[in-house]
């Protein structure tokens, strides 16, 4: 099952990270995925060199998570027989997906009606900022921007008074839309296997936004409803986080508080708390939440994170240590089920990425490198059966390196 996609091609035409990251999970399940990029500077994101930074290592880590197991060809778009080269390509794809905007689209002629000329099948897929309707349609966006500043997401996770309000991590709202993006285009896939039917995919950044907080849109129908109302251990003091000794943090979320509550007392040396009248069940630790809260505070804040780590290893009860991201490469149930893979360069640098959250057969996929600017571009025209007579005369042209 590794290889559910092999046999598909998908032609991206993308760059930074929502878009290509979609492909990339494509790739990871076998797709043929063949990245169009500029022959000269390739895909903007290629010169986030930051990203590469890394334990001496040369490897710019953020191009690689995002475009691994691809094909890349050099192709000039600007160019007549630059576009002349892609109508070809989509004319034996399954998919082509981009996240340019619809006004450039219509310039270079790759919009839905220029290619669907070339292959009436074609599943066509584009990642936007703001939807394809609208006065805004056209504005440029990033994640920082459409997903998580236009889509309250920043708002929603800052305290009222914080200033500067939380800041998003890289590409947060990218890899969530990239996830709702690959969902559509195998959809696609799908409906068209069963009905013959190709179909226009759409994800935005906002409307991933919006999915994720879904559960405060849909609140705020109400009038009284505040997301930055005080958390629930207000009346269930066994949903909440506690500091430690060492000032780290133990998440406790007992939905269910009556279920753990004794065996819960057990593992935090407090035995005596399971049988107080004052917490005995939850309607108890509901009239009484001050002063339970107040003594599991104390109670978390007399042992460290360590500690409570060790001491909570066997609880049978939703309880989470609040980990760092180093601490979360080294999670055993991470490296248990594969989900931070070993990949090798070509020139035998070895780094880890995160693999796909989707797992079949309890297989896990094998995690390929990302190509170089223009790396397969004439393996690709040969195997669409062009000569090397053609090929150069596209290189003669600029339309190709």
């Amino acid at each position: 099952m590794e290889r559910i996609f092999e046999g598909v091609r998908v032609i991206e035409i993308a760059q930074w990270v929502f878009v290509p990251a979609a492909t990339t999970l494509l790739a990871d399940l076998g797709a043929d995925v063949l990245k169009i990029e500029h022959p000269g500077t390739g895909d903007a994101s290629r010169g986030l060199v930051t990203q590469g930074l890394g334990s001496g290592s040369t490897v710019n880590l953020g191009w690689e998570q995002n475009n691994r197991g691809k094909r890349s060809l050099g192709i000039d778009l600007k160019k007549p027989e630059g576009r002349e080269l892609v109508h070809r390509l989509v004319a034996s794809a399954d998919v082509f997906v981009t996240n340019f905007r619809p006004r450039a689209l219509e310039r270079l002629k790759l919009d839905v009606e220029d290619l669907r000329a070339h292959n009436p099948k074609l599943v066509y897929a584009r990642g936007h900022g703001l939807g394809v309707r609208g006065a805004e349609a056209n504005r440029p966006s990033y994640d920082m921007t459409a997903f998580w500043s236009r889509g309250a997401m920043a708002h929603t996770l800052s305290r009222p008074g914080m200033e500067p309000p939380v800041g998003q991590r890289p590409a947060f709202g990218d890899r969530s839309s990239a996830m709702s993006l690959a969902f559509g285009i195998a959809s696609a896939l799908f409906k068209r296997e069963r009905t013959g039917e190709p179909s226009v995919v759409d994800v935005s950044l906002l409307s991933t936004a919006m999915w994720v907080l879904a559960s405060d849109l849909v609140y705020c129908g109400n009038p009284d409803y505040d997301p930055h109302a005080p958390h629930a251990r207000r009346d269930n003091p066994v949903s909440g986080v506690y500091r430690t000794a060492d000032d780290r943090w133990i998440t406790l979320v007992f939905l269910q508080p009556d279920r753990y509550w004794a065996d819960f007392c057990h593992h935090l040396g407090r035995p005596d708390l399971a049988d107080d009248p004052r917490f005995i069940d939850m309607r108890a630790r509901a009239e009484n939440s001050d002063e339970c809260a107040r003594i599991l505070d104390d109670t978390f804040a007399s042992q460290t994170y360590a500690h409570w780590c060790d001491k909570f290893s066997d609880l049978d009860a939703p309880w989470a240590p609040m980990q760092t991201v180093r601490e979360l490469r080294d999670d055993p149930q991470v490296r248990a089920n594969g989900y931070l893979a070993p990949v090798e360069s070509p020139d035998g640098t070895a780094y880890d990425l995160v693999g796909s959250p989707c797992q079949f057969d309890e297989e896990v996929p094998s995690l390929g490198s990302a190509p170089e600017v223009g790396a397969h571009t004439e393996e690709v025209l040969l195997e669409m059966g062009m000569s090397w007579e053609e090929i150069e005369a596209f290189k003669r042209d600029g339309a190709i390196i």
